[in-house]
């Protein structure tokens, strides 16, 4: 934000945007942002749709490669035009108003409410673990929308799971008004808990008596009406990406408050490769962890049974009953500090959009005191909410990368088109291998989408009504 209109906002008693997060703040809150629920749920879809050990981490590696690539565009991008609201900028400036502000809405409506909701959601289920939480009648769980899609909804099940997690998007909204270093601090104290917790499952997972390198010699056995050994293996293998990739979710995100990074240009692409390598690294680990400690089939045997949390069975089948208590403490502290971060670095898109008359006119409100974008804060846990109350996570997350990848490949080819444009512009950081891998993160992202759409069409076509349900809003408020 400019010196003009931080004076202007002085003039109407609202407060700015501040300087507040260094280098190694960023990195972290890259990383908060990233580590959530996936790291201990996504390996049981993953294992049932490879049916192999060695496939699973293969498909952890080629998605990891794919968002390195993703990031190393987005860091050229954020370098170019480091200021708060990431993508939604860069996007204005790659392909016009309407691009960006499409961008920007589904953030709202889908990629970062959704991510803020499921994340919640794993929050509360396994806080049940400690507390038991209240459940309406059986004849009301049993109501079912979608139910031909691959996860339908219930949308009277686990009420109190559900309430939990609405209660927590409003806790941690109240924590984020109070000021962005609050909120710096809550993400870097529970990122840096979780880092240790996750050593310490993989610790005991490699060195328990369970575990064997025979385990990765496994397939698993399906059962008889499983459609899995219909598909293809690449149809599979996509579809296993499409997982892991929520696993990464949030690693683009820090662009989006650019206004309080110090020395931007510098510190943005630096800390979103940084983050997301550490990150990958991370990943990798634990789920060798996983996958040697517990045969393949048994994840595969749990989740037609159970649909749980993968991590949970592990530790059960290594430590006992305590083994699933230390996981669903682990779950807690991570789904906390990253609905925390998500809550922190989302709300400021809205807040960047208000600002240009491109969203609801009072989310570009900077409190006085606290010097946070207080409204913005308000209106994203309002639908955040809404979004929790569906309570299923993989229909949440599956829609969300869906529309999240339209917009990531359009990043990517914009940073081709901005070399044919600007192209004396002053780069702080350019994508190595250029244009090769803005190419291929291009054509990952089709992919995606298409092999999407042929498995999930319900799924795909909600997600993309919402992407596209701002237009008629765009249009109003560049009328008015």
């Amino acid at each position: 934000m400019d010196s003009d209109s931080n004076k202007a906002r002085l003039n109407t008693g609202e407060g700015t945007l501040l300087k507040t997060f260094g280098l190694g703040m960023a990195v972290i809150i890259v990383m908060s942002n990233i580590i959530g629920s996936g790291v201990f749920k996504k390996v049981a879809p993953m294992s049932e749709l490879l049916g192999s050990a060695w496939m699973v981490l293969l498909a952890y590696v080629l998605a990891g490669i794919v968002a390195i690539f993703g990031a190393f565009c987005a860091a050229e991008a954020a370098a170019l035009f480091p200021h708060s609201g990431g993508p939604y900028s860069w996007l204005g400036k790659m392909y016009g108003k309407v691009v960006g502000f499409l961008y920007g809405w589904s953030c709202f409506t889908v990629i970062q409410s959704a991510a803020i909701a499921s994340i919640a959601v794993i929050f509360a289920q396994s806080l049940e673990t400690f507390v038991p939480l209240p459940h309406l009648s059986q004849h009301l769980e049993d109501i079912v929308w979608l139910k031909d899609a691959p996860d339908p909804i219930h949308p009277f099940g686990d009420i109190g799971s559900k309430l939990v997690a609405v209660a927590l998007i409003w806790l941690l909204t109240l924590v984020n008004i109070r000021g962005a270093k609050t909120g710096g601090t809550v993400s870097a104290l529970f990122t840096g808990a979780i880092i240790v917790g996750i050593a310490m499952v993989i610790l005991i997972s490699l060195s328990s008596d369970t575990g064997t390198m025979d385990n990765f010699q496994q397939s698993v056995t399906y059962v008889a009406d499983s459609k899995i050994p219909e598909m293809s293996f690449f149809l599979c293998l996509i579809l296993a990406m499409r997982h892991a990739f929520w696993a990464y979710e949030g690693w683009i995100s820090l662009g989006y408050i650019g206004d309080e990074i110090k020395n931007p240009a510098r510190n943005l692409p630096r800390a979103l490769i940084l983050g997301l390598l550490g990150t990958i690294s991370i990943y990798l680990l634990i789920n060798f962890a996983y996958l040697f400690a517990f045969p393949i089939q048994q994840i595969y045997d749990n989740k037609m049974a159970d649909n749980g949390i993968a991590a949970v069975w592990v530790m059960d089948y290594v430590l006992g009953a305590n083994g699933g208590l230390l996981i669903s403490g682990l779950i807690l502290i991570s789904t906390f500090g990253c609905t925390n971060t998500t809550i922190l670095s989302a709300s400021r898109i809205y807040y960047a959009m208000a600002q240009k008359g491109e969203f609801f006119s009072k989310a570009a409100y900077c409190h006085p005191t606290y010097n946070t974008p207080s409204k913005s804060l308000l209106m994203q846990a309002a639908w955040a909410s809404i979004l929790a109350m569906s309570g299923s996570f993989d229909f949440l997350t599956s829609i969300l990368i869906i529309a999240a990848f339209l917009f990531y490949g359009l990043v990517a080819a914009g940073i081709i088109i901005l070399r044919i444009k600007m192209p004396s512009a002053s780069r702080p950081f350019r994508t190595p291998l250029y244009p090769i891998v803005p190419a291929i993160f291009v054509a990952f992202s089709l992919l995606l989408i298409v092999v999407s759409f042929i498995e999930s069409p319900a799924y795909c076509t909600i997600g993309f009504l919402l992407v596209f349900s701002g237009l008629p809003f765009y249009y109003y408020w560049n009328k008015t």
